[in-house]
């Protein structure tokens, strides 16, 4: 077999990469797409096997994926998928190297985040393409010689040779051009002074062991581009799990059994209650719905736009933006809630974010702004209450600006992971410390609304009975034991 070299590198025009690939990083991710997508390395991220990469100064996530790397051997232009793994020559080992201190920076394309010098070490050997099956080769990845990432391409998401023929439908791949493959769960962080191996094998065949060692940058970012930051979600990213970044593990507050309690008392009810406790501030109000005859329960999820300045719509508006990534974020069972300020005089979302909400299992949207394309997001199964329909597009009144904050919504705030409950009669914001003893008071005083209603029926006055002196409630107390029966 042949060894990676200088002029392997150096033929390699392009270096294309895929997002998800493995279903075990699907799941991980909490995603499946249906289409593969792509970005874009620069050729100058290349670096032979035995190499070292710095991590840039004042940079913290340099994350690591192992990665099958295939090389082109003769140019594919609008090939099809029985042709198209004749135009691989080469299969080696990869590693897609990033920082997620700088994701933010680029608007999804990844350039700053994954192009750094050395970032796309490959190697150290080149298998003959022509000598394995491409839904036959195994992929590991060892980290300071712990194996950490073990996985085969045999149930890919889009195999080998569906990325080649797909991407020649627009662009030709050239000989000696690079695509990366996508990398399995497992993939984390290395520190300075780390070794990460990968290794490919197939056929009785194998790439060796990629090794690349990590070296920690002195050389400060300059103040006239975006510096390193980092938040707890890029750590989550970056680590693959809350539990592996050191973070503290979340623990759902709405329980199965909470949310069915909730569900089975009015909001009404729960108003009553929380005014009781002197929380009087905590209806969403001055909305319409979507779907009123839905019953609602949720965690809050947050989005914040902030009123339209043209050179900031300029630099937050547009690409993977806090809507999108909102939309694209938001879990299981989760209401999406927007502040916009009560401005009706713009869309805050429209059918193809509403799908794709409930696509990702949205439990509904609420938006004290417009909706665009009011018939098709009415026509979706999940819930959306709004202020008014309004036909006008993101830019003229908004800039999304933020996610999963403190917020305010139709005159109450709403912070990430407060329970939202939602009926004909209102929309509540419930915190959650309270919610379980709350809901069972809920639950109590709808047993005594019904013993009232059904003794009005009667023909009983209400005078002592609503609400109850001492002789109605032993008489109550008799009903519901009958009940209990």
């Amino acid at each position: 077999m042949e060894q990676v070299t200088d002029h392997t590198l150096a033929a390699a025009r392009k270096v294309i990469a895929v997002h998800v690939n493995y279903p075990s990083r699907a799941a991980q991710r909490g995603r499946t797409p249906e289409q593969p997508s792509y970005f874009l390395k620069p050729s100058s991220s290349l670096a032979l096997g035995g190499s070292m990469v710095e991590r840039p100064a004042g940079c913290e996530l340099l994350g690591y994926e192992g990665e099958i790397a295939l090389v082109i051997g003769k140019p594919a232009r609008r090939v099809g998928l029985e042709d198209a793994w004749s135009h691989v020559q080469w299969v080696t080992a990869s590693n897609d190297l990033g920082v997620y201190d700088l994701r933010y920076a680029d608007k999804g394309s990844n350039l700053r985040s994954k192009g750094g010098d050395g970032f796309t070490p490959v190697g150290p050997a080149l298998i003959p393409a022509a000598d394995v099956d491409p839904s036959g080769l195994r992929i590991r990845t060892w980290h300071n010689g712990e194996l950490v990432q073990d996985d085969t391409t045999e149930d890919l998401l889009f195999p080998f040779a569906r990325l080649v023929a797909d991407l020649s439908q627009l662009l030709t791949l050239e000989t000696g051009d690079i695509i990366l493959t996508g990398t399995p769960a497992g993939a984390s962080v290395a520190q300075p002074g780390d070794v990460v191996e990968i290794e490919v094998t197939g056929g009785g065949l194998s790439s060796g062991r990629l090794a690349t060692t990590v070296t920690e940058g002195t050389t400060p970012f300059a103040d006239f581009g975006a510096w390193p930051k980092a938040d707890d979600t890029q750590r989550e990213e970056a680590y693959g799990s809350r539990e592996a970044a050191g973070l503290a593990v979340v623990v759902p507050v709405l329980t199965p059994e909470l949310k069915k309690k909730l569900e089975s008392v009015a909001t009404a009810t729960l108003s009553s209650q929380l005014r009781k406790r002197g929380l009087n501030n905590v209806s969403i109000d001055g909305l319409q719905a979507t779907r009123p005859d839905r019953r609602v329960v949720g965690l809050a999820r947050t989005l914040r736009y902030v009123p339209n300045r043209e050179d900031l719509f300029t630099t937050h508006g547009g690409g993977f933006n806090a809507q999108k990534r909102a939309i694209d974020s938001v879990n299981e069972g989760e209401i999406l809630v927007m502040e916009a300020r009560g401005e009706k005089g713009t869309g805050t979302v429209g059918d193809i974010l509403a799908l794709r909400a409930q696509m990702r299992g949205a439990a509904a949207i609420i938006t004290d702004g417009g909706v665009r394309d009011y018939s098709a997001v009415a026509g979706l199964d999940m819930p959306t209450y709004f202020a008014n329909p309004h036909p006008a597009v993101l830019g003229r009144r908004h800039i999304p600006w933020d996610t999963d904050i403190t917020i305010a919504c139709g005159g109450a705030t709403i912070q990430p992971g407060d329970i939202i409950v939602a009926d004909s009669d209102g929309i509540l914001v419930i915190p959650p410390a309270i919610a379980g003893e709350l809901v069972d008071e809920c639950i109590e005083q709808e047993k005594e609304e019904a013993f009232i209603f059904e003794m009005v029926k009667q023909g009983n006055s209400v005078d002592g009975l609503y609400p109850m002196n001492a002789q109605w409630r032993a008489r109550y107390e008799q009903w519901e034991g009958a009940q209990d029966d």
